[in-house]
């Protein structure tokens, strides 16, 4: 892309256009925004260093915070594109450019705070793909870790549940050990959480079903509309409802009253 196309452009922009592609798994429109922030944090970054060489002021360009975020969450979307993709190196390269970004120079306290903050994000993240690609070995001690990071606890089970769903891993003991805590997100419900509630309860449902509790499959199925509506993510909506009547043989009346009665009041 060309330097004067490159100035013209805004990162925090993009980081709004980026979240938008993730939100709509659209992946390689994700790699392809995720290229533009690096190439446009990275034209930035030359040109400051240039100015800084001859000893001029650099000409001031409004983010909404230090460069290096940018530098890192291009990455972040980066490994996440490809890890959904399947391509498990190619994330792995990129978790640990994310993992080291100390690099850049001039970094004050805000900066060195985001350095640690994408630290933080490819060890979760390393853990995330490891389990994912069935290294059910690594499993105990991710569980530890969440446990030391209760932030990090429903994020953590839904990469959890979802591997024991692809790899028929029984996790029955792991979800007992985090069940006062799902209790706890599933009261205190936000914008933060929401799209991990609806992940968890869905990849619950399946690996209920997958277990032969199918009454409790459909619990967690029914929690799992009512996220999609919220949400307002048609596709996760008909993905829940035709998981559900897959299991209304096996439902109670009284569940399948709940299920009519959530459909009218969507309407």
């Amino acid at each position: 892309m060309r330097k004067s196309i490159l100035k013209s452009l805004k990162p925090d922009i993009i980081v709004e256009m980026l979240d938008m592609a993730v939100a709509f798994e659209n992946w390689n429109k994700v790699m392809e925004r995720a290229d533009m922030l690096y190439q446009c944090v990275q034209s930035i970054h030359e040109e400051r260093q240039e100015y800084q060489s001859k000893g001029i002021p650099t000409p001031y360009i409004h983010t909404e915070r230090p460069l290096v975020y940018y530098y890192g969450f291009s990455h972040l979307m980066r490994g996440i594109a490809h890890q959904k993709m399947g391509e498990a190196d190619q994330a792995r390269a990129y978790i640990d450019q994310y993992a080291d970004l100390g690099w850049m120079e001039d970094l004050d306290e805000v900066g060195m705070q985001v350095v640690q903050e994408f630290r933080h994000k490819a060890q979760v993240n390393r853990y995330a793909l490891e389990i994912e690609a069935g290294q059910v070995q690594l499993l105990e001690e991710f569980v530890n870790f969440l446990l030391e990071h209760p932030e990090e606890g429903l994020a953590g089970l839904k990469v959890i549940t979802q591997a024991a769903v692809r790899h028929r891993w029984q996790i029955d003991r792991v979800l007992q050990v985090f069940e006062d805590q799902i209790q706890g997100d599933s009261k205190k419900m936000n914008s933060s959480n929401n799209d991990d509630m609806y992940h968890f309860c869905y990849q619950r449902a399946l690996y209920e079903q997958w277990m032969g509790r199918a009454q409790d499959a459909v619990e967690f199925i029914l929690q799992a509309i009512r996220l999609a509506n919220r949400l307002g993510m048609d596709r996760y909506f008909i993905r829940c409802t035709a998981l559900l009547e897959s299991l209304r043989e096996e439902a109670t009346g009284e569940q399948i009253g709940r299920y009519r009665v959530m459909l009218e009041e969507m309407k």
